[in-house]
């Protein structure tokens, strides 16, 4: 039963509990405390109960101090385009202008012009000046973000002929034997790489677009796929923010944040980019579907639970980690009664079960054994392990860097926390308890000691949150009800040092941490054409049944053919192996390659990219894989084959190899 109104609309107050108005409490729950008392997402204060409505009141308060949004006239304009079409600008010159041909262990942070760095700070600012005024339109601190995306994520696309990241070209190699085999390959037939047959659901859609768009191959967009991976992440960020809050200030600062805090390089052509999308998108949607229980909330909960299930299904085929994450944090809210409806969850768990005990439970008969091992092991399920240690000025620089970067947002979140009080904290619960859940992962698994990455970009997005609420204003109560118009409850603009510029500063400092942290090892993670082709030449002449043997998988087009041409890295055996390649390279490497029948034939390959990946990770020094080719090319059991700036092939005489 309905309870009965005041004059002023409101439901009075069940007898013996306070009447919760804001202006009673003097806090704003749906801003949590912040200083933007009668914000509603754009919406006008809410009228006091009498005399003309929200609308005449903001009519008649014109364009006086506190006014609501008219539209900005000519200098504001100005003010507000000017920012963003400069940076942008000095973008375009800092990528015309940029010379990556030969990198040094800085990577992409050394090569970039000064007008580049300028073009962030200008960019920042705008922003800035644009998102710490409440009443400014969505669409402003929008294009300001876009913007950063594109130099943040669109720079690499533009400067390297090549697209980066070696995982990305193996992801490449996985969407061309789908296409030539039309058909998923589980079994001994493919070695290790038939687990990606077996989390197919990335790599269809990819073999589909390809197929359908007629490109050659994916090499044709995948350079583009940081940016466009960012950009669907705008609207599960945005959909989750605005769940807890109505200040526009709060939102795209918190989504500027990540942007500028999100360095893990998962962004990059993957599962993973996708699959973190579709989570964000569900946990969003069940946020904001989370109800009391009413009349009809039943057969709500049940279209949306149907609504989200090919979400569901498409994170379960395309990635391993995510679902569990994803099983993990909604259980958890509905452990913490936020989300109240338990379908959900079973839904995922049913679904995950099913795939798991059916597609790709080839894969899981041979990992699980070790996952028990792991589990609880947190020491080494953090572990980065042998070939992943920072070596050298530049990949110090770029380390510290990100671990900077994540440690300001990681501050900035508590100082958020605690300046936010009792309302902050108690609204935005979920958000404090979905930052809390990723570390639970590093008791479970090592995921290849990747996991210390995993956790932080988990942790991001709901970081980011809290670390914008420490950049804003306080609470202040509302205006009394007596006061002569609704727009004089609007919040006002953040002015000062403190919430004027101090805040300006701190996002910048966050903006340019990015860069090092993100392409501070473009290094190892860029391949020049010369190498690509001659990895191309090598792979499109090799007989099939031919082993590749090389330093490491850093080079492009590792996995071409993966399905009929083997490959071994001896960087990824064990350190004795390695030791006796290092001490007697062409000798031990010839019997490492003895076994290869023919038709096949046995080729040591030895790039430019190794070399970086060798040397920035600890492996092995500059000088150590250079005495391994020269023994190599040195030795009678081999012979060069190909060779040109960026590497070289020499191939396993067959009477050599057999006799060795």
């Amino acid at each position: 039963m309905r309870r009965p109104a005041t004059d002023s609309g409101r439901p009075v107050p069940p007898p013996g509990r306070p009447d919760r108005d804001p202006a009673a409490t003097g806090v704003d729950r749906p801003t949590m405390g912040l200083d933007v008392s009668g914000l509603r997402a754009g919406a006008p204060a809410p009228d006091d109960g009498g005399g003309p409505g929200p609308r005449a009141a903001r009519r008649a308060a014109g364009r006086g101090r506190g006014a609501a949004p008219t539209g900005p006239d000519r200098r504001t304009l100005i003010a507000l385009v000017a920012p963003l079409a400069l940076a942008l600008v000095l973008w375009a010159i800092a990528v015309a202008t940029t010379d990556v041909s030969d990198l040094t262990d800085f990577g992409l942070t050394a090569e970039l012009p000064v007008v580049f760095w300028l073009g962030l700070a200008v960019l920042t600012a705008g922003f800035w000046h644009c998102a710490r005024d409440p009443r400014r339109s969505h669409w402003w601190p929008l294009a300001y973000t876009v913007g950063l995306l594109v130099m943040e994520r669109a720079t690499q696309a533009v400067v390297y002929p090549t697209p980066l990241y070696a995982w990305a070209w193996k992801h490449d190699a996985v969407i061309e034997h789908l296409i030539d085999a039309g058909r998923l390959q589980r079994g001994a037939e493919l070695g290790d790489m038939a687990v990606y047959d077996q989390w197919p659901g990335f790599f269809a859609v990819q073999a589909a677009v390809v197929e359908l768009t007629g490109a050659e191959h994916a090499l044709a967009f995948m350079a583009w796929w940081p940016l466009f991976s960012s950009l669907l992440l705008l609207l599960p960020l945005l959909l989750l923010f605005r769940t807890f809050t109505q200040d526009r200030r709060l939102i795209w600062t918190a989504v500027w944040i990540f942007c500028a805090a999100n360095w893990v390089g998962q962004d990059y052509f993957s599962p993973q980019s996708t699959a973190f999308v579709l989570y964000l998108g569900v946990l969003a949607v069940a946020l904001r579907r989370a109800e009391a229980p009413t009349p009809g909330r039943r057969a709500r909960q049940v279209v949306w639970t149907a609504l989200l299930i090919p979400l569901i299904a498409a994170i379960v085929v395309s990635h391993q980690l995510t679902p569990v994450m994803l099983v993990v944090s909604l259980a958890a809210l509905c452990l913490m009664g936020r989300y109240r409806d338990w379908t959900l969850p079973i839904v995922l768990v049913l679904v995950f079960a099913a795939w798991n005990l059916t597609a790709s439970l080839p894969y899981l008969r041979e990992a699980v054994p070790d996952m028990i091992k792991t589990f609880g092991d947190l020491g080494s399920n953090l572990e980065r392990g042998y070939g992943a240690v920072p070596t050298g000025t530049g990949a110090l620089f770029a380390s510290w860097s990100a671990r900077l970067l994540s440690a300001l947002v990681v501050l900035l979140a508590a100082v958020g926390l605690v300046r936010g009080g009792k309302a902050l904290r108690l609204r935005a619960r979920p958000l404090l308890l979905l930052a809390a859940v990723p570390p639970l992962l590093a008791v479970a698994n090592g995921y290849g000691s990747e996991m210390v990455f995993r956790v932080l970009m988990f942790m991001l997005p709901f970081l980011s949150f809290f670390a914008a609420a420490a950049l804003l204003p306080k609470a202040t109560a509302p205006a009394p009800a007596t006061a002569p118009a609704a727009a004089d409850r609007w919040p006002r603009l953040a002015t000062g040092f403190r919430y004027g510029v101090a805040p300006a500063v701190a996002l910048t400092v966050l903006t340019v941490l990015f860069v090092p942290s993100y392409s501070g090892k473009d290094r190892l993670s860029y391949f020049r054409p010369d190498e690509v082709k001659l990895v191309k030449e090598l792979l499109s002449t090799a007989p099939e049944g031919s082993l590749v043997v090389a330093p490491h998988r850093n080079y492009p087009a590792a996995y071409d053919r993966y399905w009929d041409v083997d490959h071994y890295w001896f960087l990824d055996d064990s350190k004795v192996h390695v030791d006796e390649i290092v001490a007697a390279p062409a000798k031990t490497l010839a019997s490492d390659m003895s076994a290869v029948e023919p038709p096949g034939e046995a080729y040591f390959l030895y790039t430019r990219g190794q070399v970086a990946n060798s040397e920035m990770n600890g492996l092995l020094t500059g000088e150590q894989m250079a005495d391994i080719e020269k023994d190599v090319a040195a030795s009678p059991l081999f012979e060069k084959v190909a060779s040109n700036d960026a590497g070289v092939v020499y191939r396993l005489k067959s009477s050599a190899g057999r006799t060795s």
